[in-house]
């Protein structure tokens, strides 16, 4: 799927795939996030084979000019999940509406594990 949008100059469509990329890149620059992993045994068997993971540990789905984001890392100990999920919001919310100009509707943050 794919989100597109119209302007001036015609039509733009950003795929679900992009997002991905530009929120898991977001998401790893975030102080306290140790990885991206996967939600599901069958995405790392399937991300094995794949030449690059930039978007792995994130789910985009988009609705009409909504776009709506999985993420699911894991958290370095000793820093607060509650500070750490906030600033990741904020911060993969900010570089998509920055990026694809469209309105980011939710962010969720799934810690799936803390590492020392």
């Amino acid at each position: 799927m794919a989100v597109n949008t119209h302007n001036a100059y015609g039509q733009i469509s950003i795929t679900d795939e992009t997002i991905a990329i530009v929120a898991g890149h977001a998401a790893r620059e975030c102080y306290g996030i140790v990885e991206m992993v996967s939600r599901r045994l069958t995405d790392s068997l399937a991300e094995l084979f794949q030449k690059d993971s930039q978007s792995r540990g994130v789910k985009v789905s988009t609705s009409e000019d909504r776009i709506f984001i999985d993420l699911f890392v894991i958290i370095k100990f000793g820093v607060s999940i509650k500070a750490v999920c906030d600033s990741l919001k904020e911060a993969v919310k900010y570089h998509v509406e920055n990026f694809t100009g469209m309105i980011v509707d939710t962010v969720n943050v799934n810690v799936i594990g803390i590492k020392l």
